[in-house]
């Protein structure tokens, strides 16, 4: 019994997925009256049997809609996979005594074609009924009426594929709907400002926070109307931004002022990310507004306080420079001496105003190159550029520098110019220094060579200024040199990690 009410639940289960109950069958309709025309047979049935009835979906020349199973012709016609003949009723043991052959509609010739669903399931069949034997169908008649089966089971089986896509399309829907909700409920949880957009950057949502902040009313900011919470000054930079993100599908950041309900202007950075499909196309923007006010103001603050110390530590370098100059005006046989201190103690000072944090408002005018070698050594060899052309030619790689390398740098090629402005090819009109900087793998090479200048040959011992290149090298930045004295001037290559360089290659 338990395997019967499996049976069952499963045949239950299989014909629910063609919607029997949902009528519409007029195409079946057709298809039996043509099949009764064809084998000139009084009555034609599209016949599905189920647990326990025949339902007849299509019907020529019967009014019964279902009749019990254990009376249907057709629970065998399924069964098989050619048509199932019964050439007379009343002679057949199986069906003598059955209610349809002894009663109306006095069965006595029956021909059903099986209908077979595409997974194999035996559903029902298409069958011919007449009140009087008959020997057989025409070839004729057969094959026409298992064309029709055919086509019933096209018209059922497109009737199931209908019936899943709807299905489908329904849970679609409940999931988008549920992640709708969770995505709702999760966005009015969060401190920010969340909203979203279409493809084509139409904003149609915000939490609850943008609301709280803005004070604006519901739907009065959607589709492009966000703009007009935005500072005058801010709106057109955000708003190219956003146009060009959308054009593109790169990520959005931007900070702006936005309205807040008290009355003013507060400082926000905004965010947004392209949701996309499997194909790679954008279906939404998810984006933020983060309040960042507080912090903006923190950083002009600190920024003002640098300043500050900035301002102060150049005048110290200016009053150490200026008791060296009056040192030496008493001194006079100190003089060459307090003038090499004193124009490193400037080097020194141009090093520390160039690679001190700036904001947009306190950058230098000349910030081109900032945090970078050539922006530094444009400064350090200022003094010898020429009238006519450069004296100090560069070429190369621009590595990255930071506050740690900027002092030993500037000392080091502070030396280098002075001593090749002494000695070397910038004391003659006609000589050239070249300047050529290359990565190499972890390390920054750097060549100095001078061409032009007057035959030099080393001394013996280092000076101070060769021992503080050294030192500058070696000591500080974690370097290698090497000298070579040609005849038209000296050549020096250096090799610095680039790690020494800048502390964002190291973390990199």
């Amino acid at each position: 019994m338990a395997e019967e009410r499996e049976l069952a639940t499963d045949r239950a289960a299989l014909l629910a997925l063609y919607d029997l109950d949902a009528g519409g069958f007029s195409t079946l309709d057709d298809i039996t009256a043509f099949a009764a025309r064809l084998c000139d047979a009084p009555i034609a049935l599209v016949s599905i049997v189920e647990d326990l009835r025949q339902r007849f979906l299509a019907r020529t020349g019967l009014d019964a809609e279902e009749t019990p199973r254990d009376l249907s012709f057709c629970a065998h016609a399924m069964l098989g996979d050619a048509i199932f003949v019964v050439p007379d009723a009343t002679q057949d043991a199986r069906f003598v005594t059955n209610d349809l052959v002894t009663g109306p509609p006095n069965i006595r010739f029956y021909a059903g074609a099986p209908l077979t669903g595409a997974d194999g399931a035996p559903l029902g069949a298409l069958c011919v009924i007449d009140t009087a034997p008959r020997t057989d169908l025409t070839p004729l008649q057969r094959q026409g009426l298992t064309l029709l089966a055919r086509q019933v089971m096209v018209e059922l089986e497109g009737r199931r594929r209908d019936r899943d896509t709807i299905v489908q399309q329904r849970l679609d829907a409940a999931a988008v709907a549920d992640s709708d909700r969770m995505f709702r409920a999760l966005a009015n949880t969060m401190p920010q400002m969340v909203w979203s957009t279409l493809p084509d950057g139409y904003v149609d949502y915000y939490n609850a926070r943008w609301y709280e902040f803005t004070g604006a009313a519901p739907g009065a900011t959607d589709g492009d109307s966000w703009a007009a919470m935005l500072h005058p000054d801010d709106r057109d930079r955000a708003a190219a931004r956003w146009r060009r993100s959308v054009e593109t599908g790169d990520p959005y950041e931007c900070e702006y002022r936005l309205w807040h309900r008290g009355g003013d202007y507060r400082w926000a950075l905004g965010r947004a990310l392209p949701i996309r499909d499997a194909g790679g196309h954008v279906t939404r923007w998810i984006g933020t507004c983060t309040d960042i006010h507080e912090q903006r103001l923190m950083m002009e603050e600190r920024e003002m306080i640098a300043h500050e110390l900035s301002h102060r530590i150049k005048n110290i370098f200016s009053v150490i420079a200026g008791l060296i100059g009056l040192s030496a005006r008493e001194h006079p046989q100190i003089g060459d001496v307090a003038d090499d201190l004193r124009d490193r103690i400037l080097a020194l000072g141009r090093a520390h105003d160039f690679v001190r944090p700036h904001s947009a408002e306190s950058a230098p005018p000349t910030g081109e190159g900032q945090g970078h070698l050539w922006g530094i050594l444009d400064q350090i060899f200022a003094p010898y550029r020429g009238a006519v052309a450069p004296r100090i030619l560069l070429s190369g790689d621009d590595p990255r520098i930071d506050d740690r390398s900027a002092t030993p740098l500037a000392l080091l090629f502070h030396e280098l110019a002075t001593n090749a402005a002494k000695y070397g090819a910038l004391s003659v009109a006609d000589g050239r220094v070249h300047l050529h900087v290359v990565l190499e793998g972890d390390e920054v090479r750097i060549d100095w060579r001078e061409e032009g200048g007057p035959a030099f040959a080393p001394r013996g011992q280092d000076g101070f200024g060769s021992r503080l290149i050294t030192l500058s090298v070696e000591r500080q930045l974690g370097g290698r040199i090497v000298r070579d004295w040609q005849a038209d001037g000296l050549r020096i290559s250096l090799w610095i990690p680039s790690r020494s360089m800048s502390r964002a290659v190291g973390r990199a």
